[in-house]
């Protein structure tokens, strides 16, 4: 897979994150794929489990958006830094929704497998978007 293979392949990734289309995106996973994600509490595999995260996702923020801040490509390793925010109006992981908004980085580092990603982990703060939308409490230091 070429650098501008995968470059095309995260510029659609980001297009059907912006659109919602969790159908769209379980595609650009190998059919065994493996995700590393703060909201699935562990490790899920296949795109059926990949697909729920990102409904999840979707159905909690409604007008969640992703904007990229880079992307690095060293042959089939990927990492993508981009910043998503939006607003918990649709009830995150079916609590009550807050309306509040939240914004934080987040980083995923991927491996690729024949044009597809067949490994991904999801870094960012979970603790810090339940804050910002009021789900958690900090404790007063």
């Amino acid at each position: 897979m070429t650098r501008q293979q995968i470059e095309d392949l995260f510029t659609r990734r980001q297009q059907a994150m912006n659109r919602h289309d969790s159908a769209g995106l379980s595609t650009m996973y190998t059919p065994s794929a493996v995700v590393e994600s703060p909201t699935a509490g562990r490790a899920v595999t296949g795109r059926a489990a990949i697909e729920e995260i990102d409904r999840a996702w979707f159905s909690g923020f409604p007008d969640v958006a992703v904007t990229t801040e880079w992307l690095l490509v060293d042959d089939d390793r990927v990492v993508w830094l981009a910043d998503v925010h939006g607003t918990d109006a649709g009830g995150f992981l079916g609590l009550p929704a807050t309306g509040k908004p939240f914004s934080v980085p987040m980083v995923l580092v991927c491996t690729m497998e024949n044009g597809l990603i067949s490994h991904e982990r999801r870094v960012y703060d979970f603790t810090g978007v339940l804050v910002q939308i009021g789900l958690l409490k900090m404790k007063p230091a």
